[in-house]
């Protein structure tokens, strides 16, 4: 009993000398409950952006705008008096939806011709089209069930027989873009990018590390540049990368996926993505000489990049100190690529800022890593040389 008492210590020693497992152990519950609750704490969606095109420009078709931002659900981001350009605002605005008043729309309910309300659901993201078309669907059947009323009443109907008459307007709901409402389209891609991510982490977690734990590192440092070191470590993780990423295409291929119109374009995303990541892995490889202690910081880093890159929840919906959290993560600006390629079909030029955005985050992590990779050699080569 005394022996295992004893061991029971020791362990505990063990665990609290080690300040960087003390730190996760106690420091990860923490920060995952206090990020998660953040990040839900809402428990709905607001202030979804909604496009509406107005033809008509009646006191009817200005009493459903007001409707419209009387709900919290959704706002209106832009009023257009055409049809023109409408999958292109579609995607600069990130609208969930698009009501379509038609032209003579108030005069045809009160002529009783029976005139129809489009509305464009956009199925690229699921959440927010559900919230979306679920809020514009209340305010029509309400407003249609308004007017109806109204007027039955003013030709002296008993209140009895209102709800047994006429419609005064038909609604439309018309799917676009993932029009199967598909969650696989949806959740695929960032499933994917996410483990590709971890695994690029975890095997850079290790690259420099593992030196200084074989004592190898002094030898590797004397072998040539800096650059020279990063490049090393770098070149075989894009390699298998690339590996990784035709395998995803044969995936794609194989599920049906409409990936392969803008293969050049995300193949450069991609590019700068696992760039930016690699970066990320070796700087901590570089400042953490375990293994353990290099795997066990990434992967409390890498885990909730999925739920902040804004992919499942929106980023407009976070706090905004999680909202720049998200913006250093390099799945916040790959997975919008894939959305507006792939699910909206959208064009080059659309990406544009997301591209440099993952290029900023690259070239971050690059000179960070060169500064750190250089100090410890310099020191290295001081304190021992050759």
């Amino acid at each position: 009993m005394k022996n295992f008492l004893s061991l029971l210590q020791r362990e505990f020693r063990l665990f609290w000398n080690n300040k960087v497992l003390r730190l996760l152990f106690f420091g990860a519950p923490i920060l995952y409950g206090v990020l998660i609750g953040a990040l839900y704490q809402k428990g709905k969606v607001t202030d979804l952006p909604v496009i509406v095109v107005d033809m008509d420009q009646s006191a009817m078709s200005n009493k459903i705008l007001e409707m419209i931002n009387d709900n919290e659900t959704i706002r209106i981001s832009s009023i257009q008096r055409s049809e023109a350009r409408l999958s292109r605002q579609i995607i600069e605005q990130d609208a969930a939806c698009v009501l379509i008043i038609p032209e003579g729309f108030e005069k045809q309910v009160l002529t009783r011709q029976n005139p129809e309300l489009t509305t464009i659901v956009n199925t690229a993201n699921v959440l927010t089209a559900n919230y979306a078309s679920g809020a514009l669907q209340v305010i029509l059947g309400t407003y249609k069930a308004g007017v109806q009323m109204e007027a039955l009443r003013k030709q002296g109907t008993p209140e009895a027989l209102l709800l047994s008459q006429y419609e005064p307007f038909k609604t439309t709901f018309i799917k676009k873009n993932n029009r199967s409402t598909n969650y696989m389209y949806f959740l695929w891609p960032g499933v994917l990018i996410t483990v590709l991510q971890q695994v690029i982490l975890l095997g850079l977690a290790l690259s420099f590390a593992s030196e200084y734990e074989n004592g190898t590192f002094r030898e590797l440092a004397a072998s040539g540049s800096t650059f020279r070191l990063i490049m090393v470590k770098v070149i075989p993780y894009l390699l298998m990368s690339l590996l990784i990423w035709i395998l995803y295409g044969v995936m794609a291929y194989l599920l049906r996926m409409p990936f392969f119109e803008h293969i050049p374009e995300l193949s450069l995303a991609a590019f700068l993505f696992v760039l930016a990541v690699s970066f990320m892995g070796i700087l901590v490889s570089i400042l953490l000489p375990s293994q353990l202690k290099a795997t066990e910081v990434l992967m409390v880093v890498a885990t909730p990049s999925f739920m902040l890159s804004g992919f499942t929840w929106p980023l407009s919906q976070m706090p905004v100190w999680l909202q720049w959290i998200a913006q250093v993560i390099p799945t916040t600006h790959f997975l919008p690529i894939f959305r507006i390629l792939v699910i909206e079909n959208g064009t080059a030029d659309m990406i544009t800022i997301h591209l440099v955005k993952l290029l900023i985050i690259a070239l971050a992590g690059f000179i960070a890593s060169m500064a750190a990779l250089h100090i410890k050699r310099k020191h290295l080569l001081k304190v021992n040389p050759a």
